[in-house]
């Protein structure tokens, strides 16, 4: 197994988010922070803080250099950056010294680095919305197509009392709507320009050095965060806040899949699964269990990167390194969680007739509560809870059904209501109506938007 199995020939197919993954590339690092370089270069030689000629000169290059990744690795490992050797090939592949002097004019490698980061994450993003609006989709056609279909609720792993489908695809829908609007305030905060110079304190930029920062986050499409993010990285923090709740959200769906779609529960079925290697009969929730793991494993790097918060004095060299470490595999986790939810949600094959099977299972232990509360309204409740609870012994003991007990203990009472297959679902339709009507609503705003 590869050390990454994001970055893995082998495994590719099974954790990754291909176009994701083309944003994390070396390659795609180097031409962010070129970019970065170049754009940096014309807003200076606008405000004539260098040559406008040699502006010109570095911005062009930027976007025409290519630079092997491999051949800054060396420099890299002793220097703990890649931007001073990136600086270096690039003034070498400009030919033209007296232009590629200005190259790098007053920034520091982590200005370059955050900035490209930024744009790179503001792509990843812009994708991972994508997705989470595909799920948002899938779930909602799910909620509004099942809202009647029966099922039995479980608490704690046991049978509790009955719901709907459509009430169930709407819980694991609700957090999304509720993640987008988190997405949408904390984009200004993560996609902003860090231009602040080796100490943070923009002395090697000159005079013009915030109004060269609000030019460069202005021409690159970013935020200006007004200040120094060298050491204040709670927009960090708070994004990998974010993407640990989103895969947990996703996680949280394939927890319940699994469990839905066991040989002994049957009540989901995927459109697509795993084989084993020796048992013929065994279709593996394979897509399942990759969101509970991504889950776990973005969870797990969620307390690296808020740990890095931790940021010693002016610059960190481990903090920073922390976030390198994590960071990228955690937006990926998302990513692919998000996709292969969606694609989950998509196929999935509701069971309607083994999920009524359970609703009318011959003991009617399902009807527990609704019977308590029939009989509440001739005992006092504490009274007919406790006949109920007593009633479910004796019918695990004897067989009888739970409503056939009850009914000849008060013959004079009709019960028969109670037990009316659906009769107590209480909220779960409208809970999935109103669901799938919110993300209608969404659509409908954002294209009107």
């Amino acid at each position: 197994m590869s050390i990454s199995p994001f970055d893995s020939a082998l495994y590719r197919d099974l954790f990754t988010d291909r176009e994701v993954a083309t944003l994390f590339s070396d390659s795609a690092e180097i031409r962010a922070m070129l970019l970065v370089e170049g754009m940096l270069a014309r807003v200076q030689g606008d405000l004539g803080t260098i040559p406008a000629e040699s502006a010109a000169f570095i911005h062009r290059s930027a976007q025409e250099v290519q630079i092997d990744p491999a051949a800054l690795a060396q420099a890299t490992g002793q220097n703990g950056v890649s931007v001073p050797a990136l600086v270096a090939a690039f003034r070498k592949a400009m030919e033209a010294p007296d232009h590629a002097q200005y190259a790098h004019w007053g920034a520091t490698s982590q200005d370059i680095i955050d900035t490209g980061l930024a744009l790179r994450l503001r792509q990843a993003l812009a994708l991972i919305g994508a997705r989470a609006d595909r799920l948002l989709d899938a779930l909602a056609r799910l909620a509004q197509a099942h809202a009647e279909t029966p099922m039995v609720a479980r608490t704690y792993g046991q049978t509790a009392a009955p719901t709907s489908f459509g009430a169930v695809a709407a819980s694991w829908g609700w957090p999304f709507l509720a993640h987008l609007d988190r997405l949408a305030a904390l984009r200004a905060r993560v996609l902003a320009v860090s231009l602040s110079g080796a100490a943070g304190t923009g002395a090697a930029l000159g005079h013009e050095a915030a109004e060269t920062r609000v030019r460069l986050a202005e021409a690159l499409k970013l935020e200006d965060p007004g200040r120094s993010l060298h050491t204040t990285r709670d927009h960090v923090g708070e994004l990998a806040g974010w993407l640990t709740l989103a895969t947990g959200s996703t996680g949280k769906i394939g927890e319940d899949l699994l469990l839905l779609a066991q040989s002994d529960t049957g009540e989901v079925r995927f459109a697509e699964s795993g084989e084993s290697s020796t048992m013929p009969q065994k279709q593996n929730p394979v897509g399942a269990s990759v969101l509970v793991a991504l889950a776990r494993h973005v969870q797990a790097l969620n307390g690296a990167v808020q740990g890095a918060a931790l940021h010693r004095q002016q610059r960190d060299g481990a903090a920073w390194f922390t976030e390198w470490l994590s960071l990228p595999a955690m937006v990926m986790g998302a990513a692919k969680g998000l996709a292969l939810a969606a694609d989950l949600a998509e196929g999935l094959k509701v069971q309607a007739g083994a999920m009524a099977g359970r609703l009318n299972a011959p003991l009617g232990l399902i009807h527990a509560e609704a019977l308590s509360f029939a009989l509440a309204t001739h005992l006092p409740r504490p009274e007919a809870q406790a006949r109920v609870k007593a009633a479910c012994k004796e019918a695990v003991a004897t067989g009888m059904p739970l409503p056939e007990l009850l009914q000849a203990a008060y013959p004079g009472l009709d019960l028969a209501a109670a037990v009316v297959p659906g009769a107590m679902p209480g909220q779960a339709p409208r809970e999935a109506r109103d669901f799938a009507a919110a993300v209608a609503a969404r659509r409908k705003n954002g294209a009107e938007g």
